[in-house]
C-alpha cells in the first residue's frame, strides 16, 4: 500500500534545485448539465460540483486554470508558475505564448450539444486573438450504447443544414459512430462533432474554450432558459463535406525497462502517447526525462505508483496530473498503471 503522503522525503538535508523539479496539479471543476459524478467518485477529485462533468486536469485558460498541488509551488495558479519560469515550456514555437495545450477529463452522463470549433485564423480575427480550438479524445469507458458524432453522413449545404436545425431534424444527418474503451478520435477544428451519453473521455486541445453549437437537444439551463447557439459562426466555421466513420489507427507497442509506449495522436499541437508501467521491484523501474524541447504532462488513467527524482518521492494515483517541466530532473517511476504522456 502506498502512503498517502505527497511530498516524502528521503534525505532532507539535501535540495534540489527547483528548476526542473516536477510536481503534481490540482483541477479546476465544471458542472455542466450533461455531467455525472464518475470523476468524483472513479477518480476521487473531491470536487464539491454535482453533476461534475469536467475537470481541467492541466491548464492555464482563464476559464479553469489548474493549481500547483506539491513541490515548490503548491498552491499557486499554473499560469503564475509558468509566467515565473517561462523555460519550464521549453524551446518549441508553440510554447512562446504561454502552454499551448489543455488536458481535461469528461463524464458525459448526456449528450453533449453538437458543436464545432473554430481554427487559428478564424479565433484570432473573430475572437480576440484566441487560438483556434483541434483536440483529441481517448475513451477511458463507454457504456454498451455509447456514440460519437462525427461529421455528416453525406455531403450537406449550409440552406440545408439551416433548415433541419430549424425544424429539429438535423439529427438524421449527423454521422454516429460507435466507441468503446481504449479508442481513439482526432477532432480537428471544424469538424461537427458531439460526444454522447455513457462516454468517459480524456481530452487533449489546443489552449482555447471557444465552442459554437449548432444545436441542443432543444435543452433548458438551470434559469429554465434554452441554452445558447452559435449557428452563424459554427456554419462559417464548420466542414460539411461527408466522411467515413474513423477507423481506429494501428499502435504498436514499444518495449523498455519497465514499461511499453505507444503512440496516439501526433499533430501540429501536441503529441500523445500512452505509457502501460509494470514494474516488479523498486529496483526495476522506468525512467523518464525531458528535454529542452518541450515540457511533458503525465495523466494518470489505471493504477497507481511512485515517482521518484533526486531526494524526493511522490506517490501517485489513478486521475493524478504530473507535469514535468522541459530539462527535467530524470524521474523514475515504480508501480502498476498506465498514463498518457502528452508534449508539444
Amino acid at each position: 500500500m502506498y502512503t498517502t503522503n505527497r511530498n516524502l522525503s528521503l534525505t532532507p538535508e539535501k535540495k534540489p534545485e527547483p528548476n526542473h523539479r516536477p510536481f503534481l496539479l490540482s483541477p479546476a471543476g465544471k458542472d455542466y448539465l450533461w455531467g455525472g459524478n464518475r470523476l468524483n467518485e472513479d477518480f476521487a477529485k473531491n470536487i464539491d460540483l454535482s453533476p461534475l462533468a469536467e475537470t481541467w486536469e492541466c491548464s492555464t485558460h482563464p476559464d479553469g486554470p489548474s493549481t500547483v498541488a506539491t513541490g515548490e509551488f503548491q498552491g499557486q495558479k499554473l499560469s503564475d508558475v509558468l509566467k515565473a519560469h517561462p523555460e519550464y515550456l521549453g524551446t518549441h514555437p508553440k510554447a512562446e505564448d504561454g502552454l499551448p495545450i489543455l488536458i481535461k477529463f469528461i463524464d458525459a452522463k448526456k449528450d453533449l450539444s453538437v458543436q464545432v470549433h473554430p481554427d487559428d485564423a478564424y479565433a484570432r480575427e473573430h475572437e480576440n486573438g484566441s487560438p483556434g480550438k483541434t483536440e483529441m479524445w481517448y475513451v477511458l469507458d463507454a457504456t454498451k450504447d455509447a456514440r460519437l458524432i462525427y461529421g455528416f453522413y453525406h455531403d450537406t449545404d449550409e440552406k440545408t443544414l439551416r433548415k433541419s436545425l430549424a425544424d429539429g431534424t438535423v439529427e438524421k444527418y449527423l454521422q454516429k459512430v460507435a466507441i468503446q474503451k481504449n479508442d481513439v478520435f482526432f477532432i480537428p477544428a471544424g469538424q461537427v462533432h458531439a460526444i454522447g451519453a455513457g462516454a468517459l473521455i480524456a481530452e487533449i486541445q489546443e489552449n482555447s474554450n471557444l465552442t459554437y453549437r449548432l444545436y441542443d437537444y432543444n435543452r433548458v439551463d438551470k434559469m429554465g432558459r434554452p441554452r445558447e447557439l452559435h449557428i452563424d459562426k459554427a456554419l462559417e466555421v464548420a466542414n460539411l463535406k461527408g466522411s467515413s466513420a474513423p477507423r481506429q489507427p494501428m499502435r504498436v507497442l514499444k518495449f523498455r525497462p519497465g514499461v511499453a509506449d505507444e503512440l496516439l495522436c501526433r499533430c501540429k499541437y501536441f503529441v500523445v502517447s500512452r505509457m502501460l508501467l509494470n514494474t516488479e521491484s523498486v529496483r526495476q523501474m522506468a525512467e523518464i526525462q525531458t528535454g529542452a524541447t518541450s515540457f511533458q504532462v503525465l495523466l494518470c488513467t489505471e493504477g497507481c505508483g511512485i515517482f521518484f527524482w533526486e531526494d524526493q518521492a511522490l506517490p501517485f494515483y489513478k486521475g493524478d496530473c504530473l507535469f514535468l517541466p522541459a530539462n527535467s530532473t530524470k524521474v523514475r517511476i515504480h508501480g502498476k498503471a498506465q498514463m498518457l504522456r502528452v508534449s508539444c
